[in-house]
């Protein structure tokens, strides 16, 4: 809706021009709001990479039977690495079996069989 002639634009009176007043603010405390205020300064991926890899290294240390899990934390860090690379179709395949390589190398000493990698 457009503003009218002599209608104020911007933050309500007392409200800081700063704080965004968004579609997701309306559902969020204001812990998460700061967060989020803090998130979309963030430029890149760089952080959420490393945090899959923190949270990867964890299921492998703490549930490393949860195959599924895994698979798809690693296909999310593929997708990841692909948008901060723009890698092509083949580079991204390449990639995702270079991961999947590592959780079988870890995954064996485990005592979780490759079968299971392979076929969950």
């Amino acid at each position: 809706m457009p503003a009218e002639a002599g209608e104020k634009r911007g933050a309500p009176k007392g409200k800081p021009k700063s704080k965004k007043q968004g579609f997701y603010s309306k559902v969020m405390d204001e812990a998460k709001r700061l967060d989020f205020e803090l998130a979309a300064g963030v430029e890149g991926v760089d952080d959420e990479i490393a945090l899959l890899r923190v949270e990867i290294k964890s299921l492998l240390a703490n549930d490393p039977e949860n195959i599924k899990q895994l698979m798809e934390a690693t296909n999310t860090l593929v997708r990841l690495v692909q948008t901060k690379y723009k890698i092509t179709k083949e580079q991204r395949q390449g990639l995702k079996e270079a991961i999947e390589n590592v959780i079988k190398e870890i995954a064996v000493p485990l005592g979780i069989g490759i079968g299971q990698i392979v076929t969950k």
